[in-house]
């Protein structure tokens, strides 16, 4: 049986399916409280539970001389202050086992970067805070074998558990969506989330650059991931991803998010009637 993973109000893994979202990177004020006053709206506005989404810093660019974030303390400041003034959950990503005790004092779901998923030390460390982890599936690791992080997390005594597809790598350069992965992160018994706008990213082509995303797929991915049952949706969304200071190319413009989030609303509604007992 699945479990329900409670994030402040929100009954992640229940019948109503959620949202994470947010700029990929702290930014300037103004572009994070425009996000965030626009995705609360959003979420009152479509019934849609919401998940503030973004990164204190990236660790992964492809050049030291891309932006990375302002860094812990600021970032951290930053999403407080949002956290505050809309009362909604945040989600970020640490990169280092120093990071993880004064991202537990703000946020509520710490996130495992899909490049670090099986750093044991990271994970075991971010497990004994009791903070949700969200573990993101590694680019490299088959999908049945993301019960091994998992399994990590448990042995810390947290059963906060969600996992993330988020695409595998597929060649040179490019990610692929392999539906029989949600399947295999279902069978981990916690909630499924599915990360479309990484999904769409072209590696190896600055993020700047628009042939470094594929946002044309964006809406026949969500679709599948949605019918397939996923309990969450995850996607990095910006006022702006022309000027976005990273993944440019793959981010959603929020003024084009709720028109697509309601068949994907309505999608989910149909799949859970239907849903196969695992």
């Amino acid at each position: 049986m699945k479990k329900i993973v409670n994030v402040g109000n929100i009954a992640c893994g229940a019948d109503k399916l959620f949202l994470i979202a947010g700029p990929c990177v702290v930014e300037d004020e103004k572009t994070m409280m425009d996000t965030a006053e626009f995705l609360v709206g959003l979420s009152q506005k479509l019934d849609l539970p919401l998940i503030y989404k973004s990164s204190f810093q990236k660790d992964n660019r492809s050049s030291a001389d891309f932006y990375s974030g302002p860094g812990m303390e600021k970032g951290l400041a930053m999403l407080q202050k949002i956290k505050e003034q809309f009362n909604v959950p945040l989600i970020t990503d640490i990169h280092y086992p120093d990071q993880i005790a004064a991202a537990a004092e703000v946020v509520d779901i710490i996130q495992i970067p899909a490049y670090l998923v099986m750093q044991t030390t990271l994970v075991v460390e971010a497990a004994k805070t009791g903070k949700v982890i969200n573990l993101k599936h590694g680019q490299f690791l088959a999908p049945e074998n993301m019960i091994k992080p998992v399994k990590k997390v448990e042995q810390a005594g947290n059963f906060n558990i969600m996992v993330t597809e988020r695409g595998y790598t597929f060649g040179y350069n490019d990610l692929i969506v392999d539906p029989r992965s949600f399947y295999h992160l279902r069978t981990t018994g916690y909630p499924v989330v599915f990360d479309v706008t990484h999904s769409i990213r072209k590696y190896g082509i600055p993020s700047s650059d628009p042939a470094g995303g594929s946002r044309e797929f964006i809406p026949t991915l969500a679709r599948a991931g949605v019918a397939a049952g996923i309990d969450g949706l995850f996607l990095e969304v910006h006022p702006d991803p022309s000027r976005a200071l990273c993944d440019a190319a793959s981010q959603m413009c929020i003024a084009d998010v709720t028109e697509f989030l309601k068949p994907l609303i309505e999608i989910h509604n149909i799949e859970v009637k239907y849903r196969p007992k695992f």
